[in-house]
């Protein structure tokens, strides 16, 4: 294969254009030439390198990865590097072996990293534990190019031994070490540096970027489904008010926002989550334009998902030069970056309006181990007229919550939410046979009626649910036990449902049904009241006992801050 066009260079920063010939997927030679004027090039348009997702899961596109790689392509993506800790808490090396496999059955990089906190704590119940051997085994698989993100932040800074060995056998092997600090700060943030962790996708503000940034690390800024980083950090003015009571920090702060210069922050935009509705109206495409409008310079951005994870993860693309594989794309502009062409080893899988191959299925394999659930199940009883309780207050589009209060009625010594304070039931069900239910109130959902349930609960995936009314949510809860997984809306008027049978995360639908049947369930969800913009994913990350401060596993109600159990009656 051999063809002129233009290019860009991301070495050099610059538009050229090029001879380039193709051979074995490889490009074989890139060599500059002179195009004078009234001449053409053979390419119509402008070829970039293929986008690079650094940082996702998978799973929670509730794709497989050969379905999650026919969305991409349509987008410019061509390859990423995804931690599979999601399908690893619930069945193990098993689940992960079934993602590589499906991965290698597409024309598409599917890099791996080994997850290192399966579980993410020990304060819940997972499906599958992952010790130091596991690791290693993982770790030598030419699939896996890092230590996936190290959540157990508390444990590498207090020297826990286990933890400690994951990091050494990294180090053994020559394998990057992905980090997960959300927070850290100081001499804490030092220990968990001395470890050789070196990015972090977890920054909430300037602040946090800047001092992991000045101290080695390389700073995802993460434009997901659920968190989107990109548009906080990059408001300019509401960073330059943040900074005037910030001291000497404050100072840089202000120079680096008032004069511009904050692309050199930044070193990858990542998705981390992606869910399906957005998937396919775009991916990494839609996150350069984002960042182009929000200040960002147009090839800085293209090198934070092309060159600049592609040398950090040691991967031979992301870049048109003699040598690299031959994955690009052919967009209209630079600046709209509308897709005409993606290929990938040299040959093209997405001709502008067709994906040039298909999604071989995963075997579905049944991991929801739980008994059918009774309104009962979810009440918190009191012996008493009123209570004050424990609330975890979340907000839309953020991870993290905030510990409050509320005083509550209790009927029948059963105590009730309260639509009027938006308090509401919210319940984690332990899916791998034990059966236990923890119970708690949440606040910021809006549900006026009805409940809804997922089996998608960062990161152990227990069957998470809210509702107003617990025999909804016990409905709601049954719903998701009898698809083998998934995620329902019901209330008194309907019930509706996507089955997610392949470890209760994932389908082997196409992107687009997969979309449509989101859709649906949102709709449902707004019509019962809610108010958040992903209440699914919301909802899924209430478990996720690794971000500060208020979270809930299957045992209980859990301090993110203190790292221990809380209770939710305040006596």
């Amino acid at each position: 294969m051999s063809f002129t066009a233009f290019i860009l260079d991301v070495v050099t920063d610059s538009i050229m254009p090029v001879r380039i010939s193709i051979e074995d997927g490889i490009f074989k030679e890139v060599t500059p030439i002179t195009v004078t004027e009234g001449e053409s090039v053979d390419i119509q348009g402008l070829v970039l390198p293929g986008f690079i997702d650094s940082h996702i899961h998978i799973e929670s596109s509730m794709l497989t990865p050969a379905q999650f790689a026919r969305i991409a392509v349509r987008h410019g993506t061509t390859g990423v590097v995804c931690d599979p800790h999601e399908i690893a808490n619930v069945l193990g090396i098993e689940g992960i072996e079934s993602m590589i496999e499906n991965a290698k059955s597409v024309p598409f990089n599917f890099n791996f990293t080994a997850p290192s906190c399966v579980p993410a704590t020990s304060f819940e119940t997972s499906g599958a534990t992952l010790d130091s051997s596991d690791i290693e085994y993982l770790l030598k698989k030419d699939e896996v190019v890092a230590l996936g993100e190290m959540m157990n932040f508390p444990g590498v800074v207090n020297g826990d031994e286990e933890v400690l060995k994951k990091l050494e056998l990294a180090r053994k092997y020559g394998k990057r070490i992905d980090g997960h600090a959300p927070l850290l700060s100081g001499e804490d943030l030092d220990k968990y540096l001395e470890q050789g962790i070196l990015t972090d996708h977890e920054c909430t503000n300037v602040f946090e970027v800047i001092e992991k940034k000045m101290k080695g690390m390389r700073i995802m800024v993460r434009d997901g489904s659920s968190a989107k980083d990109l548009d906080d950090l990059l408001d300019i003015n509401a960073n330059q008010e943040r900074s005037r009571d910030a001291g000497q920090l404050g100072i840089i702060y202000r120079d680096i926002f008032e004069k511009g210069i904050y692309s050199p922050l930044f070193d990858f935009i990542v998705s981390d989550d992606k869910h399906p509705d957005e998937l396919v109206k775009g991916h990494l495409n839609v996150s350069i334009k984002k960042a182009v409008d929000l200040g960002i310079d147009i090839i800085k951005a293209i090198s934070m998902v092309t060159i600049n994870p592609a040398y950090f993860y040691g991967l031979n693309c992301g870049v048109i030069a003699e040598g690299a594989q031959a994955d690009f794309i052919v967009v209209d502009s630079l600046f709209d970056l509308n897709v005409l062409k993606t290929y990938i080893g040299g040959k093209c899988v997405f001709d502008g309006e067709n994906v040039l191959f298909e999604a071989p299925e995963i075997e579905a394999k049944n991991s929801i181990n739980a008994s059918k659930k009774t309104a009962g199940d979810f009440d918190i009883h009191y012996d008493g007229d009123e209570c004050e309780v424990n609330v975890i207050e979340c907000v839309d589009g953020c991870l993290l919550t905030e510990k409050i209060t509320a005083k509550l009625q209790v009927k029948d010594g059963v105590v009730q939410s309260d639509n009027v304070q938006d308090v509401l039931k919210i319940s984690v069900v332990e899916r791998y046979g034990s059966n236990t239910v923890a119970n708690a109130f949440i606040k910021g959902f809006g549900l006026k009626k009805g409940a809804i349930a997922s089996s998608i609960a960062h990161d152990s995936h227990n069957i998470i649910t809210v509702g107003y009314d617990s025999e909804m949510m016990a409905r709601a809860v049954n719903k998701v036990i009898k698809n083998k997984g998934g995620i329902s809306v019901v209330s008194e008027d309907f019930s509706d449902s996507l089955a997610l049978p392949i470890a209760g995360l994932m389908c082997n639908e196409d992107a687009f049904d997969v979309a449509e049947k989101w859709g649906d369930l949102y709709d449902k969800t707004v019509s019962c009241g809610c108010k958040l913009e992903y209440p699914f994913m919301t909802m899924a990350f209430m478990a996720l006992l690794v971000l500060p401060s208020i979270k809930i596993s299957d045992k209980g109600l859990f301090d993110g801050d203190s790292f221990e159990f809380m209770d939710v009656i305040i006596d």
